[in-house]
């Protein structure tokens, strides 16, 4: 089973030293994939924003060694942007995978709830509308299923799209900030724009394990892990690989379970350099 290292070097994306920090290797984050599952034990392979790349998530699927005791749990943005949004939707059914309500998906459920209505609704980019005409009637209660957060307590993890307000009980959360929170602003205001991340102050439990947030590096925080380092845009694709019943490891130890593979391509222009290079 080949490292995801040479890749994400080739790319360029990140140097040699912080690779060779991260030790992003699928030997590293799992175990060598025997094809025996039923002696393995389960993990949790938590996944950033996919955004239609199916082949990059089957990329990191076989990275990592997928096996049939495995669960899968993704961050939301399974759409749009990306080559193959239907392919996404497919495999992660396929998977029986869990899957969070990103912003993406809110978009794309306003606009076919409108639609059907006769009404608006939301501003569409190009992607979201060619989606908006090739969606079929599974695609869309797929998407429509999708909860706000997933929780885990055997790993002491909740997770969500974007993120949430610290010190905000979750009861008392925004949903709209749930799906777009990226920072608290000077004054202690979240907000959807870029600034300090939420997940620097952040020191609640349980661990927020998130997207959203595209940075060319995996976001590590005390209490938080952010997991979008932006395939679609060229970067990579992300997965943090739990034991069953295990917590995430301390930041300095939590590089030793995350595994990336790099984007086939660029899909789509991120329009500014990418925080984290």
């Amino acid at each position: 089973m080949p490292s995801a290292l040479p890749g994400l070097l080739l790319a360029g994306r990140i140097s040699v030293e912080t690779a060779q920090r991260l030790k992003i290797a699928s030997d590293v984050a799992g175990r060598e994939h025997t094809g025996a599952d039923s002696q393995l034990a389960a993990r949790t392979i938590f996944v950033g924003d996919v955004h239609g790349c199916a082949a990059e998530l089957q990329d990191l699927l076989n990275a990592v060694g997928l096996t049939s005791s495995d669960r899968v749990v993704l961050v939301g943005d399974l759409v749009a942007r990306g080559p193959d949004t239907r392919g996404v939707l497919r495999l992660v059914r396929e998977l029986k995978a869990s899957t969070v309500r990103g912003n993406h998906e809110e978009r794309m459920i306003a606009a076919h709830a409108a639609r059907k209505g006769g009404a608006s609704g939301p501003r569409l980019g190009s992607s979201h509308t060619e989606l908006l005409q090739v969606l079929d009637d599974e695609d869309w209660a797929q998407l429509e299923a999708l909860p706000l957060h997933l929780d885990l307590p055997e790993h002491g993890i909740r997770v969500v799209h974007a993120g949430v307000v610290p010190g905000v009980a979750w009861e008392a959360q925004d949903p709209w900030m749930v799906t777009h929170i990226r920072s608290i602003a000077a004054d202690g205001s979240p907000t959807e724009k870029w600034g300090r991340s939420w997940a620097e102050v952040y020191r609640d439990t349980p661990h927020i394990v998130f997207g959203h947030n595209a940075q060319s590096l995996p976001q590590l925080h005390p209490n938080a892990t952010g997991i979008d380092t932006a395939c679609v845009y060229g970067g990579n694709l992300t997965a943090l690989v739990l034991p069953a019943d295990t917590a995430p490891p301390p930041v300095l130890d939590r590089p030793a379970v995350l595994v990336c593979v790099p984007a086939r391509q660029r899909y789509k222009d991120y329009g500014r350099t990418l925080p984290g290079h």
